[in-house]
């Protein structure tokens, strides 16, 4: 969500547009001439595997460090294969929302962290949000998996936007206040249904959208890395919201059911 929250703030200045293709920012030519787009890496219907194929799996202990420029560029040219027709099916894809965040750096010329910063950190005073653990000694709450062993966070390259922000409850409310600023164009922009899912579940870009016991609109998102998991869940039209973070790995069916039961408890 954070990832497409930057999408949307550059939209709404008008630098690019949802429907625009990623191929331009790159000095070569996709694989099979394939065209992803902006909108389709948002909302998971971009066609693309959860995770690129050139992905070395081997090293459990930091899968994505190690995964930069040379290896996104191979994947484009060299591997890029498509498991759904671009824009008719959901699969959630780790490799697009990384690839989107990387692209938007490019097409901006700067970083994805600096993106971040400037688009979100900055302007919604998230000054405890950071795109690596490093150097946050005692700060950082260390995470351990399943059987309570502790484990290595994380390092995140070009796929940064798919899981790479450090941060705390307290900058995540900031985040969640925002959402019920409608000066926040971008933010509006981002909860605007673009792909329909069924009776139950629609996505807008990054969050997925579902309806709470009332049936209101629910705005949500969870994810985990090594050694933790998260879920988020916004009420817009009451104002309330809910932010679970566990330093503990792959409990996020856990950490999610807790999450919809209390944005359901708050309602009004």
């Amino acid at each position: 969500m954070f990832t497409s929250t930057v999408l949307a703030s550059l939209v709404q200045d008008k630098k690019i547009k949802l429907t625009d293709g990623i191929n331009a920012y790159y000095p070569f030519t996709f694989k099979d001439n394939i065209i992803l787009r902006f909108e389709q890496l948002a909302n998971h219907t971009s066609g693309l595997a959860r995770l690129p194929e050139n992905l070395d799996l081997s090293n459990e202990i930091d899968p994505y460090k190690n995964y930069g420029k040379k290896e996104i560029d191979e994947y484009l040219k060299e591997f890029l294969n498509l498991e759904n027709e671009p824009g008719k099916t959901y699969a959630y894809s780790n490799l697009g929302a990384g690839l989107l965040g990387y692209t938007l750096g490019l097409s901006q010329k700067t970083s994805y962290q600096n993106l971040l910063q400037k688009f979100i950190f900055n302007k919604y005073k998230m000054t405890s949000s950071f795109t690596s653990s490093r150097d946050l000694g005692a700060r950082l709450v260390k995470g351990q998996n399943p059987n309570g062993e502790p484990v290595s966070n994380w390092g995140f390259d070009v796929l940064c936007g798919a899981g790479g922000i450090v941060s705390t409850t307290e900058d995540l409310s900031k985040f969640a206040y925002a959402q019920f600023d409608p000066t926040n164009k971008e933010l509006a922009l981002t909860r605007k249904v673009t792909f329909k899912l069924g009776e139950n579940m629609n996505i807008g870009l990054g969050w997925h959208i579902i309806k709470s016991g009332n049936g209101k609109d629910i705005y949500w998102h969870n994810g985990g890395t090594g050694g933790y998991s998260s879920s988020m869940a916004v009420n817009v039209e009451d104002k309330t919201a809910v932010i679970i973070l566990s330093n503990v790995a792959s409990i996020n069916d856990h950490i999610d059911g807790l999450c919809i039961e209390l944005i359901n408890e708050t309602e009004k």
